[in-house]
């Protein structure tokens, strides 16, 4: 009995020490975050890095906080990639080309789920039928029909999600 106690008292202590550190302790990084459209639903994203000098220099100016340059991220394999819709016209809004927020397809907890995006730069075909868009469906419903044409500059950005439907980081 009294061994029993002794190793309880030591389990107890170790796990003690082993414990991570409590939460006022553990540093915190702010980051600002974009808001944009997945499924419909609003979710807030952040933007960390991108393949291209170009895009990481619009995103970091954008944001006010840096996107670093990783040119390797264009190497990623395409079936690695989600995919981001961003539009050069149309409604007026919090994109990077000051029209609406992204869409993006494959939010935290469906199969398809990475924060490594493959830009999709759409632009409407008569900015008069311009219309907000929150579901990637209706993004390539908007294509399909000759509505948006859409680009894809081979640019990688890495973009994980900090507040989506049903989770938030």
């Amino acid at each position: 009995m009294k061994k029993t106690f002794l190793l309880l008292g030591a389990l107890a202590l170790i796990l003690a020490a082993c414990a991570p550190q409590a939460a006022a302790e553990m540093p915190k990084a702010e980051l600002p975050a974009g808001k944009a459209w997945a499924d419909g639903k609003e979710i807030y994203f952040v933007h960390t890095e991108a393949s291209d000098a170009g895009v990481a220099e619009k995103l970091t100016n954008m944001m006010e906080s840096p996107v670093m340059l990783v040119p390797s991220l264009a190497n990623v394999p395409d079936e690695s990639l989600a995919n981001v819709y961003v539009f050069t016209n149309g409604i007026e809004g919090m994109g990077p080309f000051g029209f609406q927020s992204d869409v993006f397809d494959n939010p935290p907890g469906t199969d398809g789920y990475t924060p490594l995006r493959r830009l999709n730069v759409a632009t409407w075909t008569d900015e008069s039928t311009a219309r907000e868009l929150t579901h990637v469906d209706d993004v390539l419903a908007a294509e399909a029909a000759g509505e948006l044409t859409i680009e894809q500059p081979g640019v990688v950005i890495n973009m994980p999600f900090v507040v989506w439907d049903g989770g938030q980081r």
